[in-house]
């Protein structure tokens, strides 16, 4: 039995928990309070201005359900506000407020950085075949997962 240091479970569980330590570093660096995923979340909403949450969690590849806690928290942070869908009165579209555009513009800077970090152990060439080959074995389970990203 393989130890379960050099599992691929277990590597990318590591992987995630440094992203997202050097992801709440350089929001507390920056002075917000954000998550990754918010601020997934906020960046697909901005290019998505009237997107419904089901569609927002299958962009970002999150849970239907536990969309809306993120969504509440955003709209309590004064990032994102919830309208009546023109099309379906039942359903909510959303959109980013003001101050949501610019914490999105602010921490852009921020959150490149870490993505620089986070490969910053390895040559260019070893960091573009580590991101090839992410996307590569994610594309192939990608249907398998609770929360599939859908384009």
């Amino acid at each position: 039995m393989r130890d379960n240091v050099e599992m691929p479970g277990h590597l990318a569980r590591r992987f995630h928990q440094i992203a997202v330590a050097l992801f709440h570093s350089e929001m507390e660096r920056c002075g917000v309070d954000l998550t990754p995923v918010q601020y997934a979340a906020l960046v697909a909403i901005s290019a998505n201005p009237g997107i419904d949450q089901i569609t927002l969690a299958g962009k970002i590849a999150y849970d239907r359900t536990t969309i809306v806690g993120v969504i509440d928290r955003l709209t309590r942070k004064e990032l994102v506000e919830r309208k009546i869908s023109e099309i379906d009165r039942r359903a909510r579209t959303l959109v980013i407020t003001s101050q949501g555009a610019r914490v999105v513009e602010e921490v852009g800077p921020a959150v490149e950085r870490v993505q620089d970090d986070l490969i910053s152990g390895l040559t260019q060439t070893e960091g573009d075949e580590l991101k090839s080959l992410l996307l590569k074995a994610i594309n192939a389970l990608n249907e398998r997962s609770r929360a599939p990203q859908r384009a």
